[in-house]
């Protein structure tokens, strides 16, 4: 069994992209993130203080607009558009989830599609859908990093991957088909949900609930990526029963430390592709 090590390889993403920012700042172009975050949800305030961590570490300005909770929908849509305006941020981030009373949908679509470093705006999710993506979600295109930095290869491959949603199951998904794997997804209505994952070469969670996967679902040799992250005490955990599962598996990501650092280093990665955008529009 193989640990997939996705703190050690984000540092290496991000020493590559630090050289990347280094050579615009040469030619007088300094890449800019811009950070939504509304409200006080203690989890979202880190996930975002992480990110300008990140930032910081390989050179990329941020900014952090913190809003108060109870800001109104349009409010937040037009600190949006002035962002999509302003030529110095090149990625916009609105930190998920949101307030109950403000639509995500038309928060997610207000952002521009050539500053959606997210990947979420219907254009970029089409654009995937079509096999031609632009900005990809950052925890999907940072698994498939992982599993090519290991020569784990999806093509002919059966995978399931268990979650549906926007930000990871669906995109997921699609770029595992565009990849040439056979993918079968898995969510709250799916019946059977053990012997769909047993048949898989390649199992993907991203539900955020304990112990989802556990080792009596896995086949031998299988590859098991987990997504879900859950606060349990004063540690985290996954949707996967690591000690049970890691028996079986031929690679597995550890929670923390596997997923979570990749989707950070392709976050900063999208931000310089936005910066490539706007040179060449």
């Amino acid at each position: 069994m193989t640990i997939l090590d996705g703190r050690a390889l984000s540092q290496k993403v991000m020493e590559d992209i630090k050289v990347e920012v280094s050579n615009y700042k040469k030619r007088g172009i300094v890449p800019g993130l811009a950070m939504i975050l509304v409200g006080n949800n203690p989890a979202s305030l880190l996930y975002v203080n992480m990110k300008a961590k990140a930032c910081e570490q390989v050179g990329i300005y941020s900014i952090n607009h913190r809003l108060p909770q109870e800001i109104t929908e349009k409010k937040l849509l037009s600190v949006i558009e002035a962002l999509n305006e302003n030529p110095m941020i090149h990625g916009i981030l609105v930190q998920l989830p949101l307030p109950e009373h403000i639509d995500e949908s038309r928060v997610v679509e207000a952002v521009a599609p050539c500053k959606d470093v997210d990947g979420f705006h219907p254009y970029n999710m089409g654009r995937l859908a079509r096999g031609n993506p632009c900005f990809i979600s950052c925890t999907a295109s940072g698994i498939m990093k992982l599993l090519e930095a290991y020569d784990i290869e999806v093509k002919g491959k059966d995978v399931v991957v268990v979650g549906a949603g926007n930000i990871t199951g669906k995109p997921m998904a699609l770029l595992l088909l565009n990849r040439g794997a056979t993918v079968q997804v898995c969510h709250v209505f799916t019946k059977g949900l053990e012997d769909k994952v047993k048949n898989a070469d390649i199992v993907v969670s991203a539900v955020g609930k304990e112990g989802l996967i556990t080792g009596d679902m896995i086949k031998e040799g299988a590859v098991v990526i987990d997504v879900g992250i859950k606060k349990k005490g004063d540690s985290v955990v996954g949707d996967v029963d690591f000690g049970s599962v890691s028996s079986k598996a031929s690679f597995i990501t550890p929670v923390p430390g596997g997923v979570g650092p990749m989707t950070i280093a392709m976050l900063l990665h999208n931000t310089l592709k936005a910066v490539s955008l706007s040179l060449n529009s």
